[in-house]
């Protein structure tokens, strides 16, 4: 991933008009969690700042121990596609301990650690998403049902295929 600075990020921010942030990370089972935080506290969240209660996440720590840090990869900065104001941001973040370690439980920090060991190893490591999603109509409310939108297939064709044009609007905001 391109590296980006500090600064860089703080500027987009700025240049963006910006009103909130989300500082994303993943939980031990591989769910997306977040903490949204006001534009005014980003500078604080870059330098690794952010505490949130780890206790409250399943899986992460007891009581006793719940206060965590939130370090974001600049790299990982975005506004997401999907916000009608366009004010809001998202960046990706690693786990740490108050002693300033990566926190064991962190799919995120563990994997940038396994990629490191197999690389002294003399190999590669290759990693990619697949992404399967079904598309359900609405009710007349609007409320999503659990009908899905049409009965297409693995690489069928319109008019099988009614899918085809929100594929491409998901790429296109990738």
């Amino acid at each position: 991933m391109k590296k980006i600075d500090k600064k860089a990020v703080l500027e987009k921010v700025k240049k963006l008009k910006i009103k909130f942030i989300r500082l994303r990370f993943t939980d031990i089972l591989g769910m997306p969690k977040n903490v949204e935080i006001p534009v005014r506290e980003f500078e604080k969240a870059l330098d690794g700042k952010i505490m949130f209660d780890g206790s409250s996440i399943q899986g992460f720590v007891r009581i006793e121990e719940s206060d965590m840090y939130l370090k974001p990869d600049h790299a990982t900065f975005m506004v997401n596609p999907w916000e009608e104001e366009k004010d809001v941001a998202r960046i990706t973040c690693d786990v740490y301990n108050p002693n300033g370690l990566p926190f064991e439980g962190c799919p995120r920090s563990n994997l940038k650690r396994v990629v490191k060991e197999v690389k002294k190893m003399g190999f590669t490591a290759y990693f990619g998403p697949e992404v399967e999603f079904f598309l359900f109509l609405k009710d007349e409310n609007g409320e999503a049902t659990t009908i899905t939108h049409d009965q297409g297939g693995y690489f069928d064709l319109l008019p099988i295929d009614l899918g085809e044009e929100a594929r491409r609007d998901m790429v296109i905001s990738l």
